[in-house]
């Protein structure tokens, strides 16, 4: 068996990274820009996610936050009941976590609107979802190695963080706010 040293661990996350994004950028961005509307037009937003997905979507929620929207994580002992004019972000690489696709049937029942993020639109999440984002990864059980060599979902959940990141972007770009305008919502007890 090689040896596989750090930097060539690095060198293969880079590349299939730059694979999904450019798949992303190539993609139909209506779902997108829908995305963008769903976010800015929330009273407030959930977000919620298993495992890696989860925590990943947790680092979405800090920089909507700053950005200034009402952001709460599901599961957190202040998270109040989602209702109507409310957002749900969730994440799944399969769409049928039964967890997140319960979760996004309860917020569509009290009339909330429920933003997706999956490696696929056909599935039990993709039915419920306002609007879905297709991250082309492999899913956590996915261990033929065809779509990425890392291991049990990585490069999905590595495309969350990202694309969080791309969605607070584009969203402060259009806000118009500088980054001291942000700067006073950052955490100061740390």
């Amino acid at each position: 068996m090689a040896t596989t040293t750090t930097a060539d661990a690095l060198g293969l996350i880079g590349d299939e990274l730059q694979d999904l994004i450019a798949a992303v950028r190539g993609a139909d961005q209506a779902p997108f820009e829908r995305a963008l509307d769903l976010l800015s037009g929330a009273e407030r937003v959930f977000v919620h996610g298993a495992g890696r997905s989860g925590l990943a979507l947790r680092m979405t929620a800090m920089r909507l936050m700053h950005l200034g929207l009402d952001v709460h994580v599901v599961g957190e002992v202040t998270t109040p009941a989602i209702r109507q004019g409310d957002l749900l972000l969730v994440a799944s690489g399969s769409g049928t976590t039964s967890g997140i696709v319960q979760a996004a049937r309860t917020a569509s029942d009290v009339g909330a609107r429920v933003l997706a993020v999956s490696t696929t639109d056909d599935s039990p999440l993709s039915e419920v979802a306002d609007a879905t984002l297709v991250l082309p990864a492999a899913t956590k059980t996915d261990r033929s190695g065809t779509t990425s060599a890392q291991y049990a979902g990585s490069l999905f959940e590595q495309g969350v963080a990202l694309l969080g990141d791309a969605l607070f972007h584009a969203l402060w770009q259009r806000s118009g706010h500088s980054a001291d305008d942000l700067w006073p919502r950052h955490a100061n007890l740390e």
